[in-house]
């Protein structure tokens, strides 16, 4: 006697390698059956696919797209029931997990099961339709002589063949509605080096992947960035709730892996709806070629979702891009410490991007990226603010002379141009053709929605905020600024909504209890102010906003008292808030005194003039207009 596997409506029997369902056989290749298994035997935990691999293949080398197109079959052939096609889900990155109820019972002779055998070794899935156009050979990637050899080449063609004509089936059909944009996450590259001193190569092609995807079509595919899709590195989370979460229908995943001077990347795309795997490839290559890897991933994926790319996006796109490896190397040491936000951090960014320069110095990118770390550096006093500003400048103008089209030099432009020349309509400028050159990138979007909205227009801001959210759905700083642009044009409770969001999504966004006090205040619930006061981390921002509170509620000697603590304390470079809480008691001489003070300091809070509303009560004054024009915000 043996064991049967029962889950559902299916008998599993490995004595006679049969699968049933409702008494009706269920055709299945060899491989497919000791996998579905292996599956049935671990039910409700991950399985990693190098379980999978091993034991099924033992130590025969077998491409890790094979095992996903034998798990596509699987789904298939379980998937009569719409809701069957759940019973194997997949957990991003790592494997699989067979979610189904499994018991365990004994065969015994008088067992009925009409199923059929399993074809033999022999046989595959070669009965089933063709791909679309293109020999199977053709489809099958080539490893480099130095990798093992492929023992299944002959089962994976096949199996190749049978999903390419499943992906054909779907999309062939019908093209996707075009009023809807097609949504896509490309999940943090794994890891699989044994080097831990290569996740900063790791992070900066799942960086470089995400750019890449998303200056296709943006019209038409929405890229998720970096900041959202980060919380799922080295996390076991499902593939359909990872869909949900960040509102996909198609998932990236890729993995890293070395040997030798070639660098292996493995890449599958997924429809998140039923977890299909639309298609696979690895790539080998040099370093000086990663960045033609980036283009044949690009337009794979272009492929397969249906994008309709420009004569000059699929130039583009063959044209072929060699770098120089050191300084490319460099690059993404220097992107990977920046991304860290430390002041010793931010240090070895401009370490290796400056080292990125001098190896290339053509190199345009890298020279956006010193630029952008010395402005860093500047505005939090890592480094003396005229020095700082004076390098990234210098470097920022070198970027642009070498790439006038690169969207990242643009708005470092306009970040210089916002801080530090406090020439709005010049930083709007760059913002613009940034979001022109890269309509795609979830922070230009933002930077470019929060450029319009200081210079009062909101019809512009909001959507182009929505617009970044949808980009970078778990990015509480995207939801904060949506908040306060809200909060700006009065719409109170949505903003007090969109507040709690990001703090629903990060702790970090602390800032969000600051401006819950000031809606608060303005929804007339100053009561309301106080407890948001105290979870402000930030003592300045806590003390600034106290003598509002207590105004507010009518506690004037304490609201004296606490602006008298704050003029005390941070008149050398608050000057601006100074003027906001003048403002707000209607003091207008005093708040103008402090404006004025606040030109002349270079306070970055100025940017805020014109939208402001705790200047509310100046708005009328003469004054208020001459302050504008000083400031060149328009009137």
């Amino acid at each position: 006697m043996s064991n049967l596997y029962r889950f559902g409506q299916f008998v599993l029997d490995p004595s006679r390698r049969t699968l049933s369902r409702a008494n009706s056989p269920v055709s299945l290749t060899p491989k497919a059956f000791d996998v579905l298994l292996f599956l049935a035997k671990n039910p409700n935990r991950l399985v990693t696919k190098e379980e999978l691999l091993q034991a099924v293949w033992g130590d025969t080398f077998v491409e890790e797209g094979n095992l996903t197109q034998y798990i596509s079959h699987l789904r298939k052939a379980l998937g009569d029931n719409p809701e069957d096609t759940r019973l194997i889900v997949t957990i991003a990155r790592k494997g699989y997990q067979f979610t189904a109820g499994v018991t365990v019972a004994e065969s015994t002779d008088s067992t009925k099961q009409p199923a059929v055998q399993v074809s033999t070794a022999g046989s595959s899935l070669s009965d089933l339709q063709p791909p679309r156009g293109g020999s199977v050979d053709e489809a099958v990637p080539k490893a480099p002589k130095n990798w093992r050899k492929v023992a299944v080449v002959g089962a994976s063609a096949a199996l190749l063949a049978a999903v390419c004509f499943a992906s054909w089936r779907h999309f062939g059909s019908k093209a996707p509605p075009r009023s809807q944009k097609i949504m896509l996450a490309v999940l943090p590259f794994e890891n699989l080096t044994g080097d831990p001193n290569k996740e900063y190569l790791a992070d900066g092609l799942t960086e470089e992947t995400i750019s890449q995807l998303g200056r296709l079509n943006p019209e038409q595919l929405g890229v998720i960035a970096r900041t959202s899709v980060k919380g799922y590195k080295h996390k076991d989370e499902r593939l359909d709730q990872i869909g949900r979460e960040l509102s996909v229908q198609y998932v990236l995943e890729s993995s890293l892996r070395e040997s030798g001077s070639h660098t292996r990347i493995t890449a599958q795309l997924i429809q998140v709806k039923d977890q299909t795997h639309l298609w696979s490839q690895d790539y080998d290559y040099l370093a000086k070629d990663i960045l033609n890897v980036q283009d044949d991933v690009a337009k794979s994926v272009a492929r397969e979702i249906r994008l309709r790319l420009s004569s000059q996006q699929q130039t583009e796109l063959a044209r072929p891009r060699p770098v120089n490896p050191d300084a490319f190397d460099a690059y993404l040491q220097g992107y990977y410490f920046f991304q860290r936000n430390t002041d010793k951090d931010t240090e070895m960014a401009a370490k290796y991007y400056g080292r990125a320069t001098q190896l290339d110095p053509s190199y345009a990118l890298a020279w956006a990226g010193l630029s952008r770390v010395r402005n860093w550096q500047a505005n939090t006093g890592v480094i003396p603010a005229e020095e700082g500003h004076r390098l990234a400048r210098e470097a920022v103008e070198r970027a642009l002379a070498l790439n006038p089209n690169l969207a990242q030099a643009h708005t470092q432009m306009g970040r210089i141009k916002q801080q530090v020349d406090f020439d709005w309509a010049g930083a709007d400028a760059s913002l613009q053709r940034a979001i022109a050159l890269e309509p795609g990138d979830s922070e230009i979007v933002r930077l470019a929605a929060g450029s319009a909205a200081i210079l009062g227009r909101f019809d512009e801001a909001l959507p182009l905020n929505r617009r970044a959210v949808d980009l970078d759905p778990l990015n509480a700083d995207s939801w904060e600024q949506l908040a306060e642009i809200e909060y700006f044009m009065g719409q109170l409770d949505k903003a007090a909504a969109d507040c709690k969001k990001a703090l629903d999504l990060s702790p970090d966004a602390w800032l969000c209890h600051g401006l819950l006090s000031q809606i608060y205040i303005a929804q007339g619930r100053p009561q309301d102010a106080l407890p948001e006061i105290k979870l402000v981390r930030s003592d300045v921002i806590r003390a600034f906003l106290y003598p509002i509170a207590y105004y507010a509620l009518g506690r004037k000697k304490e609201s004296d008292g606490a602006l008298s603590e704050y003029v005390t304390k941070y008149h050398a470079d608050g000057a601006y808030q100074i003027a906001l809480v003048y403002a707000f008691r209607n003091q207008s001489d005093k708040a103008f005194e402090w404006l004025d003070r606040a030109y002349a300091q270079r306070d970055s809070g100025l940017v805020g003039t014109k939208v402001d509303p705790l200047l509310k009560s100046l708005r009328k004054d003469p004054r208020y207009a001459a302050f504008l024009k000083k400031l060149n915000l328009p009137i």
